[in-house]
């Protein structure tokens, strides 16, 4: 399996490639993402976000995955916080998102299985995917930093329960979080 990391223009958020066929987090549309088929949202944040309406623009079927929450939010500039940047998004598809629930398994096209794990905390949208050895948290753990809390949608305890959980999960696994991390 191979996974390509992209750092994005905003507030550095990645975007990671799985095997050329699934996305997690769109944010700066890239040519590489030709043969994307599959959407993996970790929440639904501006910066995890904007590059959705391109990257359905060049490929029409695309599914994009995420809870009720995240779906409503993104149909909603003020609740994925794009209101408050430059230009503000409303996913222009919204018949491609398919709703996931807590513990739901996908099996993606180069025939890995992800797990959702609702981890909210960061924001009531936040999902954690899971495979057998990787696990891409988004916010809701960024190893070294303190999970935010104080955004509209955020909530410290969840986040603290999140956490726990998190690093249960991570034992044996790579974590893959949904800001670029300078570590020392």
């Amino acid at each position: 399996m191979r996974i390509q990391a992209f750092e994005n223009s905003y507030f550095s958020s990645v975007t990671y490639l799985i095997d050329d066929c699934t996305l997690i987090d769109p944010g700066d549309y890239r040519s590489d993402f030709k043969r994307v088929n599959t959407v993996l949202l970790t929440h639904v944040h501006f910066d995890h976000i904007y590059g959705l309406n391109e990257l359905l623009s060049h490929k029409k079927d695309i599914l994009v995955f995420t809870n009720l929450e995240g779906r409503e939010m993104l149909l909603n500039a003020k609740l994925n916080l794009s209101w408050y940047h430059e230009s503000p998004f409303v996913f222009s598809n919204a018949n491609n998102v398919c709703i996931v629930k807590d513990n739901d398994e996908i099996l993606l096209s180069n025939g890995l299985a992800v797990k959702a794990v609702f981890t909210p905390g960061h924001n009531h949208s936040c999902v954690t995917w899971m495979t057998d050895d990787m696990l891409f948290t988004g916010d809701s753990y960024i190893p070294g930093i303190k999970t935010i809390t104080n955004l509209p949608g955020g909530n410290r305890k969840q986040a603290e329960e999140s956490l726990r959980l998190i690093h249960q999960l991570a034992i044996g696994r790579s974590v893959y979080p949904g800001h670029k991390v300078n570590l020392k």
